[in-house]
Parts: C-alpha cells; sequence; structure tokens
C-alpha cells in the first residue's frame, strides 16, 4: 500500500519505522521541519535520513494537497500527533481513507492533553483510539480501540507512553486489514452522547488548592508531570507569602492531618509533609522559576501555603 504519514514526536518516529519494516511504501512523511520531540529526535530527520520525501505539515491545511495525494495514488492516510487541523478535502483523497492515532478512549476524551486531563479527573481507566478521521476533531468512526488501567504512580508521561505502546500495534493492525480486506475496517459510530471534548489549557488556572483532599492534589500534580521533559501545563502552583512555588511531586501519607490546609509540617529526608483537607501530603519536589528544589530549603513546620 502508499501510505502518507503525518506526525511528530517520538509517537511519529516510531510509526514512521514500523511501517518501514512492514514494508508498505511511504509516499511522504509530512512533519515540522524545526520541532523536535522531547528525546531530542525529529520525524522530519528520521525520513530524511531514511531518504523518504518530506512535506511541511501545514500544507494538510491546503486542499489542494488532495490533488497530490491522488496524482501519488495514496491508499492511507495515517495521522500520528500532529496537531495541524486536516483541510476536509485532503481526508477524502486518499483510496481507503484517513486515520489518526489518539491518546485517549473517544468519545469521552476527544481534545488535547487527554492523558493529563484523564489523571487530573481521577481516573481510574484510560485508553488509546485509532479513529477514521472527519472534519471535526476526533469525532470520526472507531477502527480500534485499547483500555487499561492507570496506575496510582502514572504520571502523565508514563501514561502518555503507554498509549504509544498499546497505540501502535493498533495502527499496525489497520495497515493489515487495509492490506487484505479493506471494507472490513470496523467503523463503529461514536456515541454522541457520551463526547467529551478537552481543550490545551490547564485547569484551575494551573493553581491548587490545599483545601483539596489529598487524593485530588497528588492527581493534579501528576497530571502535570512530565519529567524530566517540558510539560505543557508547568506545574500546580502556590504561595507562601509573596513566594511563589511550583510542586513537581508530591505523594500521599494516609495520614490524617491535624492541622488547617496548607500548613507546613514536619520536615523528612524525602521531603515536607502540607496539611490537605483530610491528610498529609508529602512534597517531595518544588520548582521556583527553573530551578528544581528540596522543599525543605523553603519550607519551613509552622508557615502556611496558600492557594
Amino acid at each position: 500500500m502508499n501510505i502518507l504519514l503525518i506526525g511528530e514526536e517520538s509517537a511519529g518516529i516510531q510509526m514512521l519505522h514500523e511501517i518501514e519494516r512492514s514494508g508498505h511504501r511511504v509516499i511522504a512523511v509530512m512533519a515540522s521541519p524545526g520541532r523536535v520531540a522531547a528525546s531530542g529526535a525529529s520525524l522530519w530527520d528520521a525520513a530524511a535520513k531514511l531518504g523518504l520525501p518530506t512535506w511541511p505539515a501545514q500544507l494538510v491545511k491546503d486542499p489542494l494537497l488532495a490533488e497530490r495525494m491522488r496524482a501519488e495514488e495514496v491508499d492511507l492516510l495515517l495521522n500520528v500527533h500532529s496537531l495541524y487541523v486536516i483541510h476536509g478535502t485532503v481526508l477524502g483523497a486518499p483510496r481507503i481513507g484517513a486515520f489518526n492515532l489518539h491518546p485517549g478512549p473517544l468519545p469521552r476524551y476527544a481534545g488535547l492533553n487527554a492523558v493529563s486531563w484523564a489523571i487530573y479527573q481521577g481516573e481510574r481507566s484510560h485508553g488509546v483510539t485509532v479513529h477514521w478521521m472527519a472534519p471535526e476533531i476526533d469525532a470520526g468512526p472507531i477502527a480500534y480501540q485499547s483500555l487499561f488501567p492507570i496506575d496510582e504512580n502514572d504520571t502523565a508521561l508514563s501514561l502518555a507512553a503507554r498509549c504509544v505502546r498499546e497505540g501502535l500495534p493498533l495502527m499496525m493492525r489497520l495497515l493489515d486489514v487495509a492490506a487484505k480486506h479493506p471494507a472490513e475496517i470496523p467503523a463503529v459510530p461514536q456515541d454522541i452522547e457520551k463526547r467529551e471534548y478537552f481543550h490545551a489549557g490547564v485547569p484551575e488556572g494551573g493553581r491548587l488548592s490545599w483545601q483539596w483532599p489529598a487524593q485530588k492534589i497528588v492527581d493534579f500534580v501528576r497530571a502535570c508531570d512530565y519529567f524530566p521533559f517540558r510539560s505543557p501545563w508547568g506545574h500546580p502552583r502556590t504561595s507562601m507569602g509573596t513566594q511563589e512555588l511550583a510542586v513537581v511531586k508530591a505523594r500521599r501519607t494516609h495520614l490524617a492531618a491535624d492541622s488547617p490546609p496548607g500548613t507546613v509540617g514536619e520536615s523528612t529526608g524525602e521531603g515536607v509533609k502540607v496539611a490537605s483537607s483530610d491528610e498529609w501530603l508529602l512534597v517531595t519536589k518544588l520548582k521556583i522559576g527553573k530551578e528544581s528544589i528540596h522543599p525543605a530549603k523553603v519550607l519551613k513546620g509552622g508557615e502556611k501555603l496558600v492557594n
């Protein structure tokens, strides 16, 4: 088959190598020339090293791309972590169809930063979806989906990595069925009543409240945690006097708090305890500006953190 791959980040690079190993023909790779993954690698560069044609990803917004695709006899358009909205005419150009790998269980987690939103909302399961692409974002029929539990220690980074690990085999299943029996590719309509669309912006304006239960605070911290890479949400912020602090790492102690929310408790070798509405949290890493610090350097027992 002739495949046009549109993608970014390590997921796009991994997808490219999977297609190459499958023996299918990559007509071109569409990516952003200057964009690199958190690992420092670039899909654009990876394609160039393989001798494949590279086209700027922003061309997907141009309906004239459809003519080029038909001339190249593209069978499948695959979109893996590219954030450009593809023109409807372009979506209709491949012989078999256009498909997206979405890091969330549709229809409940459409939109951006699905893994972060799922952890923030306290979900205990998540998923990844391969769906037919439609002009409305993340709304096309579902071809394949994998669901899996969220571990209590999962961060946004570890959950995103799980989505890639679970998602790439789904994409390869799509290629296998498309090559042999394209009419058998599933197309299950999404239940529009269950659809939720999430925006890119960080919830709560990026600020946590010590009035929340401990679990909600920890979930917010985990939802922002892409360590050692940059978080698209930054880190939840709090204040001590005029000092702005970002909470990078925190965990529950399961010890009932006997002080008002936000009260700084004892320091341990690992971190510093802070009271939530129901139990003590152990804060193990903070940031002031761009500097990561041990909480004991700035948090002293009896002091008060505010929202």
